[in-house]
Order: C-alpha cells, then sequence, then structure tokens
C-alpha cells in the first residue's frame, strides 16, 4: 500500500471491473479458498444450494414400464384391423385394467383410455380403433436412466431439481456449504433499530437491509454488534470476525472523514487492495483481504451500501459457491426525462418503470445515496457508463429489471405536479389489485405536460395558472399539445387549499404573502415549472412584489413535503404549498387561495384499460373521504371531465 495522509479520501478512482479483478487476486495471494467446502445433506434439505459434485441417476425413472393412463393394458396386436364398423372384441383374460403408473402386466404393450373401452355382458372390451405398440406407456427410464448425469456440478437447486433426483434415486447430495457472512455496523451515531434516536443520531437499517440481502444470494447472515469510532477496537473486532466468516462486511468509515476508520483497519489487519471505485453512488468503497477472508468496506449511505453488495459482494460470493450470480432481466426502455451524468463513474440510477404507448418508459427517480425509499419504488436499475454524460429524454436505454414485465404493464405512468392525493391513490390501487400500480414522478406541472405531449406518460397532474386568463391548466394544454389539444382529456382530480406553511405556532406572524418579504423570513420555493410556483410569482405580481425581494425565493424542492420538511427542520421560515403537507409536518398554515388539480390525460388514453381502475377508484365515496380527512381538499368534483376529447 502506498504511503499516503491519515485522511486522504481515495487511493484512486478503480473501475469496478478491475476492482474485481484486483479484489479477486489479492485472495488468490492470500490463500483465501476459491470454493465454499463441499457437504452433503439429504435431498429434502438441499433447495437453493449449489451442487459440489455432479448428480448422477443411480436407478431409472420409471424404474420399470408403467401405465400412462387409467384404463385397460393389452397386446396392441390384438387391435390389429379395429375400426367403427369392425371393433376389435378382448375376452377377460386378453386384457387388464390398470392405473396411471401401474406396472405394465407381462405381454402387454399397450394401454387404453378408460373412456375410449366399451364392454359387453360377458365383460368382453370392444375397441373401435387400432392401437399402436406403447400407446400411453412410460417406458423405464423414460426420464433418467440409471447411471445417466441428472445435474452438474455448480448448478443451483431448484424444487424442480430435487424431485428428480429423488426419483433418480438420490437421498443425499454433495453442495457447496452456505457462505457465512458477517455484518460488522460502526459508528457513534448509529443505534440499535428499535432505541430511539437523538439529534445526529441514526438506526442502524443498514445491517438489517444487508443481511437480507445476503440471504437472497443463498448465504447465512449474523449481524455483529454496533462499534464505536475507535479504530483499536475495530481492528480487534475485524481480526477476530474474518476468522469466522467467509465474507466481512464493515459498515460506513469508508470515506475520508474525522471518523472514518475502516480503510485503515484493513491496511492494518490486511491487505488494503481498492479505496474508491468509479461507481456512483457507492464510490467510497474498500476491498480487501484479512487473513483468508475477503473484507468488504460498504459506504454508510444505504443506497451505496444495497448497490456496493450488488456489485462486488454478489459476483465475489458466486464465484465462492462455484455457480454464476443470479442474474435479473433485462429489457429497454424510454427515458421520460433529461438524465445527466458524471463522466468517468458508472452511475447506477434506480427507475420507475411503466408500459406506454407499446413500449417501457423509465422515470429517474431520486439519486441522493441516502434516499433509500429509491430502492423502494424503483422497478429497474439504469447503469450510465463513465464514458457517457447522460442520456436526452425520449432516448432507448437498457434497464435491469427489478419487477416483473406482467406487473410493470399494469402501471399507470403520471408525471407532473406532486400532490398526496396521488400517494394516497396509489396506495389505494394497490390494496384492490396488488398488480396495478400508480407511479409518480414529480417534474411540476409543465415538465407533466412536456411528457405526456412526447408520449412518456398516461397522465399528467397540474394545477397551472394562466396569469392572462386566470384559467388553470387548458391554456397550458392548448399551447403546449397545439392542434392535438382537440384529443387531450382534462379530469378534475380535486380543489386543494394552498398557503404558506410556517413552523408551528406561527412564531414569526406571518398573515399574508406580503410578510414573506420581512427581514429575517427565509423562503423556500417550488422549482421551475412547477405550479405552486406559477402560483407565487402570479401573487407577487398582483402585490407589486419583486421576487428578488424575497429572501430564499432562489432555493428550491420539488415537492410540497419537501418545502414543508425545510421548514419544520428550521432551515426555512415559510414556503407555500398545500395544507395536507403542513399537517403532516405539523406546521400552522396561512390560506391564500383555492385552486383545482387536474389530470390531464394521453390522446386516446381516457378509455384505455390501463387506466379503468384509477378513474373507478375516483367514483369511490370511501376514496373522498379520505381524501378530504387529509385536510385542505374538496373531492366535490373529482372524476369530473373538465374536457373531453373532440370538445377543443
Amino acid at each position: 500500500m502506498p504511503d499516503r495522509p491519515a485522511n486522504s479520501p481515495f487511493i484512486r478512482d478503480v473501475p469496478a471491473a478491475q476492482a474485481l479483478d484486483a479484489w479477486r487476486a489479492a485472495r488468490e495471494a492470500a490463500g483465501c479458498p476459491d470454493r465454499l467446502p463441499a457437504v452433503t445433506v439429504p435431498v429434502t434439505e438441499a433447495g437453493g444450494l449449489v451442487t459440489a459434485a455432479p448428480i448422477w441417476a443411480v436407478r431409472s425413472s420409471p424404474p420399470f414400464d408403467a401405465a400412462g393412463m387409467d384404463g385397460i393394458a393389452i397386446s396392441s396386436a390384438d387391435t390389429l384391423g379395429a375400426s367403427e364398423t369392425t371393433p376389435a372384441w378382448l375376452p377377460p383374460g386378453a386384457y387388464t385394467v390398470v392405473d396411471t403408473g401401474d406396472p405394465m402386466p407381462d405381454r402387454r404393450d399397450a394401454v387404453v383410455m378408460r373412456e375410449h373401452v366399451h364392454y359387453d355382458d360377458a365383460g368382453r372390451a370392444e375397441l373401435r380403433a387400432g392401437v399402436p405398440p406403447y400407446q400411453h406407456v412410460r417406458s423405464i427410464g423414460e426420464d433418467v436412466s440409471a447411471g445417466e448425469l441428472l445435474l452438474p456440478e455448480g448448478h443451483r437447486l431448484r424444487a424442480v431439481d430435487l424431485a428428480a433426483a429423488a426419483a433418480a434415486g438420490a437421498t443425499h447430495v454433495s453442495v457447496r456449504k452456505k457462505a457465512l457472512v458477517f455484518i460488522l455496523p460502526t459508528g457513534d451515531e448509529v443505534r440499535p433499530i428499535g432505541s430511539e434516536t437523538g439529534p445526529g443520531q441514526i438506526l442502524d437499517t443498514n445491517s438489517l437491509m444487508l443481511a437480507e440481502q445476503a440471504r437472497e444470494a443463498g448465504c447465512e447472515a449474523r449481524c455483529l454488534p454496533i462499534e464505536s469510532d475507535d479504530p483499536e477496537r475495530i481492528a480487534a473486532v475485524v481480526r477476530e470476525s474474518a476468522a469466522d466468516c467467509d465474507l466481512l462486511i464493515v459498515i460506513a468509515g469508508s470515506s475520508a472523514g474525522r471518523d472514518d476508520y475502516t480503510a485503515r483497519v484493513v491496511a492494518s489487519t490486511g491487505t488494503l487492495v481498492v479505496h474508491g471505485v468509479a461507481v456512483r453512488p457507492g464510490h467510497p468503497v474498500v476491498l480487501g483481504v484479512v487473513g483468508q477472508t475477503p473484507v468488504l468496506g460498504a459506504p454508510g449511505y444505504p443506497v451505496s451500501a444495497a448497490l456496493t453488495f450488488d456489485i462486488f459482494a454478489v459476483p465475489m460470493l458466486a464465484e465462492l459457491s462455484g455457480a454464476p450470480p443470479r442474474q435479473r432481466p433485462r429489457a429497454t426502455a424510454r427515458l421520460a426525462r433529461k438524465l445527466a451524468s458524471p463522466l468517468g463513474m458508472d452511475d447506477w440510477v434506480r427507475v420507475r418503470l411503466g408500459a406506454v404507448g407499446g413500449s417501457l418508459v423509465a422515470t429517474p427517480l431520486p439519486r441522493g445515496a441516502g434516499v433509500l425509499t429509491s430502492l423502494v419504488r424503483a422497478d429497474g436499475l439504469l447503469v450510465v457508463p463513465a464514458g457517457v454524460e447522460g442520456h436526452h429524454a425520449g432516448s432507448s436505454v437498457p434497464v435491469e429489471l427489478l419487477r416483473g414485465l406482467d406487473e410493470i404493464a399494469r402501471t399507470i405512468v403520471a408525471i407532473g405536479s406532486h400532490d398526496l392525493v396521488l400517494d394516497l391513490a396509489s396506495s389505494a390501487l394497490r390494496a384492490d389489485d396488488p398488480m396495478v400500480t400508480l407511479a409518480s414522478s414529480n417534474v411540476g406541472s409543465l415538465g407533466g405536460l412536456v411528457a405526456l405531449r412526447d408520449g412518456l406518460c398516461h397522465i399528467a397532474g397540474s394545477h397551472l395558472l394562466d396569469p392572462e386568463s386566470g384559467e388553470y391548466t387548458l391554456p397550458y394544454v392548448d399551447r403546449v399539445f397545439g392542434p392535438a389539444a382537440a384529443d387531450v382529456a382534462v379530469v378534475r382530480l380535486v380543489e386543494r387549499s394552498q398557503g404558506l406553511m410556517v413552523a408551528a405556532g406561527n412564531p414569526l406572524g406571518i398573515a399574508g404573502l406580503a410578510d414573506v418579504c420581512g427581514p429575517g423570513v427565509r423562503y423556500v420555493n417550488r422549482q421551475r415549472g412547477a405550479g405552486t410556483r406559477v402560483l407565487l410569482d402570479v401573487m407577487l405580481a398582483r402585490l407589486g412584489i419583486a421576487a428578488s425581494s424575497v429572501e430564499g425565493y432562489a432555493r428550491e424542492e420539488p415537492t410540497h413535503l419537501a418545502v414543508a420538511a425545510a421548514i419544520a427542520s428550521g432551515r426555512a421560515d415559510a414556503g407555500m404549498g398545500i395544507m395536507a403537507a403542513a399537517r403532516a409536518f405539523g406546521l400552522d398554515f396561512v390560506p391564500l387561495a383555492t385552486e383545482p388539480y387536474d389530470l390531464v390525460v394521453a390522446p386516446g388514453a381516457l378509455e384505455s384499460p390501463q387506466l379503468a381502475p384509477l378513474w373507478a377508484l375516483l367514483r369511490s365515496d370511501r376514496f373522498k373521504a379520505s381524501v378530504e380527512e387529509l385536510g385542505g381538499y374538496s373531492a366535490k368534483e373529482m372524476g369530473r371531465h373538465v374536457r373531453s376529447p373532440g370538445t377543443f
């Protein structure tokens, strides 16, 4: 390891493939086992394990010629020339009644299905067609013959494999032991799940997540106690734990902060191979070897930790088991919006997917390494290679699927303005039918209309106020779609109260919009193109207030909840939003306006089966009541067609 300052951020940014190769070479040099040991287990307990030796058939399946149907076993020669007009009559001694699976009697070489046999009073069987030899007979060894290779080494055993092995006489099989993965959380700020946390403290959710990822990869996983930021103590635990597991994952401490010790600990207790990879998120990963055990230093941000496991741990664990890593299916999708990406790094982007106009559409989710919910909501992963700066909206990109195409096909894709009612609708739709998903992405009302025009979503949430006409949404639909606006439908979702969200108790005494210009009032805004931003600008203009006089006007957040969170945390004093968002964070609310919030529907989609569950939900009295319980909403006009196709 080269000399470097104690807090040197990274040795270098290593491409992921190169980092894996270097890690593999270091494991070989340290004498790490290239395969997990073989163990013999009952075939009944081998599901999901990987074969350590071939499985050979020790008996044939079936082990005898067997009847393949319920009926009678006969000699096919006795039916020669039989027809409807000249049937063959077999006396009782010339046939044997059999059930499926029975051994074939001697001198019988065919079975006639029970429903094709007619009997006379003397018990003779009438056959009205000739029967070929071995009709409805399963020959000995039809499935597998004794001595035949059934399964090779390096095969992950599935349910059907176990059944076939048992049928071929296997009672025990040789398999690779499950890899044992230890997970070591570190950090003074980390607390066990279920603990009460104070300022600056976080729950140890990473251990839970990584342990389950390890189990999904076919491993055993054990979470170790949380260690504080004491490098000597961490080093002692690393030495001790590495001797008892097949992979040690150290969580956090992999970056370059004052209390980031993982790289230093790995270097002092073993071999530090890589510190810093050209991957985003997951950049500050640590790869090393302690004794004869590989060590992975996972970043503390949850998305980074999860992707680090997928990129580095999964292929390494697959190598140990001697089986190929489990591959997710892939597909091609169109990007719903422009995606920028830094050069020099593989950029792993989480996306939501839906089928729009006969093709998949991918909408990028928030990309922060700490945004765990982006993994929860993701339907797929898009990797932007290191040498690509990004993709334009509408570009075709390869995606790795995290959900099945049948589920994705029933996803309603909504892009546009943020509203809590869409989140509520998503939950209600899923509760009614687990195959239906409403996936909404927040890019502002105008961005949603553009995405709808470009065929990248089914519906766009909009509440854009036109300053000249005083109308909402419709003037913008006409401008964005032009002549095609005649084919666009607009459906009322709700009317809602917009106003100023302020800290609980309204300590600054803000009574109206003019007060946000007061000294020391920090405002937080919505992004350009959002309907709330347009409403703010219109109201400021009516009051003769310049945007430049509002402290914080340039500070933008993408949703009402994000604005509310900024105020609740004390980072801002006021921001325009909906009453439901203020309630969610325990804020006070100063109402300023009541506005409609509409769903703009893609041409031809109003009557599509894909959107039918949504329209049914909007007719539900129970759903309307749940919306109004949020506060600041009226569902009186929910579902009304503000504009239908052909009324332009």
